[in-house]
């Protein structure tokens, strides 16, 4: 077993239940993602970082009897709520692994399919990650990932800002609170964008990328919440937003009315095949 990396979100329960409310935030694309991915019911499913299992459940629902979902997360914690929750949900099987998914390792070994939800950019320089990863699995397996953008809606955001909507504030500064957060940390914020040519560069056959928005709502604005209290001591150490100043946004995005919010990120689908 690898020692697994510090994840830079928490691995309390309130991060299970952050994760849970992305489930609901992204549930259209992800069911979209596992169409593509056209799993069947004996399929060796591979999952980077699945976390408490939230995307777990819609994988193992599409599995049978002879299917296996291998959950790789770096969270003792977080696995552990993943197989409570996963318990008798179906006919396949669930196996968790504690590991580390930057160092591939022998639980990719037989994998039908590849797939992570909002997670790659979580891994320093995945680009080395994804080519390693091609010349691992077998060819014919399926890989999907759903990647976050955080940074095309700013434009959005920024306009609406300057011509009579300053009330929209709280949202564009979490946008660049998680992006200089990722980039003082030295992960991948913004591998999504790029994430198509990086899997047709190393190899990898019939690459389909797709670009969406998600809708803002209350769910967005608890997911906001959420976060900073993750990473409070993060953004302060860091020089980021002071404790002040991460109050005074949670108190201005708990005012926000959330009817007709604009979106806050869009998200990459992006499959291809070994």
């Amino acid at each position: 077993m690898t020692k697994p990396n510090d994840y830079v979100l928490g691995q309390s329960e309130c991060a299970a239940r952050r994760l849970a409310i992305q489930d609901i935030h992204f549930a259209d694309v992800s069911e979209k993602l596992l169409d593509e991915l056209a799993l069947r019911p004996n399929d060796r499913v591979v999952e980077f970082g699945c976390g408490a299992g939230s995307f777990s459940k819609r994988i193992l629902r599409r599995l049978g009897k002879g299917g296996v979902l291998v959950g790789i997360d770096s969270g003792e914690g977080l696995l552990k709520q993943a197989e409570s929750s996963l318990a008798d949900l179906g006919p396949a099987r669930f196996e968790p692994v504690l590991a580390d998914v930057a160092k591939l390792g022998d639980w990719l070994d037989g994998a039908d399919v590849v797939t992570a939800r909002i997670m790659l950019h979580h891994i320093p320089m995945v680009e080395l990650v994804l080519g390693r990863l091609r010349a691992a699995l077998k060819p014919g397996t399926r890989v999907g990932f759903l990647e976050p953008d955080f940074r095309t809606p700013l434009g959005r955001l920024a306009y609406l800002e300057a011509t009579g909507r300053p009330g929209l504030a709280p949202l564009r500064v979490w946008a660049f609170a998680i992006n200089q957060l990722y980039l003082a940390i030295r992960i991948s914020p913004e591998c999504g964008a790029t994430l198509a040519r990086t899997l047709a560069a190393a190899g990898y056959q019939n690459v389909r990328e797709h670009w969406s928005e998600t809708r803002s709502g209350p769910e967005t604005v608890e997911n906001m919440l959420m976060f900073y209290d993750e990473v409070r001591e993060r953004l302060v150490s860091l020089g980021i937003l002071t404790a002040a100043e991460i109050a005074e946004q949670q108190r201005l995005l708990r005012a926000l009315n959330v009817e007709g919010l604009p979106p806050a990120w869009g998200i990459y689908r992006v499959t291809c095949e070994v």
